[in-house]
Parts: C-alpha cells; sequence; structure tokens
C-alpha cells in the first residue's frame, strides 16, 4: 500500500519533473517505481514491510530509528557472512582445480570491529590491519595472530614490536628501512618474522586516483628493481622469512582484465626471485568493486575467482614454474552492500537553476561525518524513503549533510518520490565499508552507533557517541569535582 506524507510543502514538483531531467546525469534515469530497492545495491534480506517500510534483517525502519535514534550505520550480519563464505569457497574451488591452495583476508580499514572480527574469521576469513589500534581490535575479538597480516607504508616501532610479540602471521614490507627495522625487532625479541614484500606492477586500476595503489608515483610498495634488491636483504637476515609477494592494484574495481595483467607482471618477478630461494605465497590484493548504484555492475566472485586463478595457472605454466599459494584482499566487497545507513529528513527545498530547471535538496541529520567518500572521491549513492512508499511522480534530489560546507553531499543524484518532507526516514544503501571508518566529528557532531541486525532481532556493535563524549575530551572543560 502507498502512502503519501501529511502536511507537504506546496512544491509543484510534477510540473517541473520533465525539466528537473535535464540536470541528472546520463546514467540516472527516471525509475518506474521511485520506492524499489534495487537489487545488488541493498542487503539480500532488504524488503519492503505490508505498510510500506524498508525492513532490514527483519527489523523495519523505524523499529531501529526509534530504538537507536538517526543518523544509524546498519550492518546486516547475515550479509557479512554470506558474502564471506562466498569468496572463501570461490577462490578456495578455483585454487583447488590447480592443486593448490588460497587465503582470503577480509580488510580491517573497510570497517572493523569485535564483532565483524568474529564474523568473518567463523567464516574461515583473515584479517589485515594496517596499524595497531587495528590490530588491537582484532586481537580483542580472540583473533589467532596467525591469521592476521601487517599492512602500512609507515609502521611505527611500537607497532612491529607489539605485533612481532604477539606472533602475527604476516607483516608486508614497504621500503628497505622496515626491513630492518623488523628485522632489528625480530632479532631481540627472538622470533623469526614471515614477511611479504609489496611491489608495484605498474597497472593503474580504472578508479579514482586515490584509490588506484600499483602505479609508479604513489606512497605504496616498491618498483621491481627494488624488489630484487629487497629480497636478497631478507634472505641474509636470521630473524626474518621471506613468505611472497604482494601485489595491490586498487579499490573498487569491476572486470578481470587489471588483475589478469597484474598477475602476468608479478609472476614475472616471482619467477625470478625463485632462482634465489623458495617462494611460496604471492596475495594479488583484491579491491573487488560492489554496486553502489543500479547501473553498477560487478563481477561476480565466482568469475573473478576463476579467471584471476587461471592466469596465475596459465603463467606458471608457460614459465615452467610451480603454481604457489595465493591470498587476496576483497576489501570492501565482504561489507560494503551489508551496511545502510537511516536518517530523517529535516528541511527539503527546491533550488531553482533556471527559469525552468529546478533540483529538489533534501538535507538528514547527518552527512560528510558518517559518509565522507562523495566529498573526497565524488562517491554516487543512492537513497530511498524507508518509513513510508509513496505514488507521488519521482523528483530529481540532492540529499545533503547538516554540515558546514556546500560539499556536504550524501547523494549527488537520485530519483525520489516528490513528497518527500521533513521526518521521513531516508535509506542510504552500500556503507558498510568505508563510511563508519572513516566518519569524524566534524563540526562536533558525535559520530553514529553501528547497530547489527540478523532476524529481527538487533544489537550495538559499535556505540554512538553523545554531545557529553565531545566534552569529556576538551581538557579545558572544568569538571564538577574540579570547578573553578
Amino acid at each position: 500500500m502507498a502512502h503519501s506524507a501529511p502536511g507537504l510543502p506546496s512544491h509543484d514538483w510534477c510540473s517541473v519533473h520533465s525539466s528537473a531531467d535535464s540536470l541528472a546525469p546520463e546514467w540516472l534515469v527516471v525509475p518506474d517505481d521511485a520506492n524499489a530497492l534495487a537489487p545488488g545495491v541493498w542487503p539480500r534480506s532488504s524488503v519492503r514491510s505490508p505498510d510500506g517500510q524498508i525492513l532490514l534483517g527483519g527489523m523495519t525502519a523505524s523499529e531501529i530509528a526509534g530504538q537507536y535514534g538517526t543518523p544509524v550505520m546498519v550492518l546486516d550480519e547475515d550479509e557479512v557472512r554470506t558474502r564471506a563464505r562466498s569468496f572463501r569457497d570461490a577462490f578456495a574451488a578455483a585454487t583447488g582445480r590447480h592443486g593448490t591452495t588460497a587465503r582470503v583476508y577480509y580488510a580491517g580499514k573497510a570497517f572493523l570491529s569485535t564483532a565483524i572480527a568474529r564474523w568473518v574469521t567463523d567464516e574461515g576469513l583473515n584479517v589485515d590491519v594496517c596499524t595497531r589500534g587495528e590490530l588491537e581490535i582484532a586481537l580483542a575479538a580472540d583473533v589467532d595472530p596467525a591469521r592476521i597480516g601487517f599492512h602500512g607504508n609507515n609502521k611505527s616501532r611500537d607497532e612491529i614490536e607489539r605485533a612481532v610479540s604477539v606472533g602475527i602471521g604476516t607483516i608486508v614490507v614497504d621500503s628497505a628501512i622496515e626491513i630492518e627495522r623488523v628485522a632489528e625487532i625480530s632479532e631481540r625479541l627472538g622470533a623469526v618474522q614471515r614477511v611479504l614484500v609489496r611491489v608495484n606492477s605498474g597497472v593503474h586500476a580504472e578508479t579514482h586516483d586515490f584509490l588506484a595503489t600499483a602505479h609508479e608515483d604513489q606512497k605504496f610498495g616498491m618498483p621491481f628493481a627494488d624488489a630484487v634488491t629487497a629480497v636478497a636483504r631478507i634472505r641474509e637476515l636470521a630473524s626474518l622469512e621471506f613468505l611472497g609477494l604482494h601485489c595491490h592494484i586498487g579499490s573498487q574495481i569491476f572486470g578481470v582484465a587489471g588483475f589478469r595483467e597484474s598477475a602476468s607482471r608479478v609472476l614475472e618477478l616471482h619467477e625470478q626471485l625463485r632462482a634465489g630461494g623458495e617462494v611460496p605465497l604471492l596475495n594479488l590484493g583484491g579491491g573487488f568493486g560492489i554496486a553502489y548504484t543500479s547501473v553498477d555492475d560487478p563481477t561476480p566472485i565466482e568469475q573473478l575467482a576463476a579467471e584471476i586463478v587461471d592466469a596465475v595457472a596459465e603463467g606458471c605454466a608457460q614459465r615452467g614454474i610451480p603454481m604457489p599459494a595465493l591470498a587476496f584482499e576483497p576489501g570492501r566487497a565482504i561489507v560494503g552492500t551489508a551496511g545502510v545507513t537511516l536518517y530523517e529528513v529535516g528541511t527539503t527545498k527546491p533550488v531553482r537553476l533556471g527559469s525552468d530547471e529546478s533540483r529538489l535538496y533534501v538535507s538528514v541529520d547527518g552527512g560528510m561525518s558518517d559518509n565522507a567518500r562523495p566529498a573526497l572521491y565524488g562517491a554516487q549513492y543512492s537513497a530511498r524513503i524507508a518509513s513510508r512508499t509513496s505514488d507521488v511522480e519521482p523528483a530529481l534530489v540532492r540529499v545533503v549533510g547538516k554540515h558546514c560546507e556546500s560539499g556536504d553531499i550524501v547523494v549527488d543524484h537520485e530519483y525520489l518520490p516528490g513528497d518527500i518532507t521533513p521526518g521521513d526516514l531516508l535509506a542510504v544503501p552500500a556503507t558498510g565499508a568505508y563510511c563508519a571508518s572513516l566518519s569524524s566529528n566534524y563540526n562536533h557532531v558525535p559520530r553514529p552507533a553501528v547497530v547489527a541486525v540478523s532476524a529481527g532481532a538487533s544489537r550495538i556493535i559499535v556505540r554512538g557517541e553523545t554531545i557529553d563524549d565531545l566534552l569529556s575530551r576538551d581538557a579545558g572543560i572544568s569538571t564538577k569535582e574540579g570547578a573553578r
């Protein structure tokens, strides 16, 4: 049953609907139903309830917002677990056909909490971290340190010492300086630390420049020539064990062409290094893309796994060398689609851009403090009214936040029912990755809670901040006991 909101403003969106389309990007089409949830963009459990509300993990949007307030980041636990299993199984099947094995690492930087760490390790994944904080979260979740990999271009001595002391599985070294640093700390602790060397294959993923991580002019990894020297040095050091190479070409990548080309190039170096000793592991990274809008078409994981592993097998056969064990880091593909952020609409405002063009601005109670990706990368998102449906003709809208920045955009272009009004709940899907982890207190806005849902129940997995939390960090504020 469709509903219209009471007390609507008097905007005549039907009269400007056709002209508003000229402001929309070519990829965005007027939907047949502005209430529909695009498959692949939303968690698989997401449906409309009989009264028109969006259900997430069996709970209505109003139930979740009523219990936890807004904004709130909602994670579908079953979606995370299902996607973790699908990546595990796809790579296990693909490598098994070629007589080798695969490790799949969950990217802690996408979003990490003790709950997430337990979910993914329960489903057979390893975890990669890149800071002391991420490492401590994984350890607090009782993740076996042997199943943790440590990334980063500037690991501190404190971070390395902590990692080595707990028996971390691998450290991905990023520079000659770091090799010496890890070796010295490992020797002092009486450990032999397994390391991978991160290299740049020169393959530039078709993505935002800041997300591409294998071209030469950036901070990660080493050129092949430097890697040869680095591996030779590692093999000289008794406190280090060279495990293999690591290469990551970027993030939010569709298709397999870039992975195939990168694998071919890295295998040339892999073969060269085998002349000096064993190279048992090849980590080809990941960064597999997800659907943020209805026009995004990510490659199915079974196809990705099969084609990437087949490419490695072909390259090894051409060179007459055995298949190494492989490792992959799917990144946002495990958790991104599992997340939906709920906001409350505060104001709506039509903005006239000419005599016959207008866009409806919809302001919500969050913004760039809980989702920085549109401001950082121009990332595109989708949105739907979550608390009801409507038969009113779709209007072109821009969803914006409450921050003092003109670039505070949550959803740049979307069609929503033209009767969207203050008090409506708005849901933005595909926010499970790089939203909570990039969140801030800009304008002194508290960061929202992260809530897990499953089978009609919910629980907080990361507590939301309060104004008191913000005040408690300000050293200039007197406490009652010490008031002056």
